[in-house]
């Protein structure tokens, strides 16, 4: 449950970092993002 808390944040810097350093990755890292937090939304 702790994860969650600080995990999104931490992801979305990480992302954001890499979609200002190479733009044609922000389709990726959105799909990576929602498959990602789809599957611990089904989890919980």
């Amino acid at each position: 449950m702790q994860i969650g808390i600080w995990a999104q944040p931490v992801v979305a810097l990480i992302a954001g970092i890499l979609i200002l350093l190479v733009p044609r990755l922000l389709s990726y890292i959105v799909a990576i993002y929602l498959i990602i937090f789809g599957i611990l939304g089904l989890v919980r």
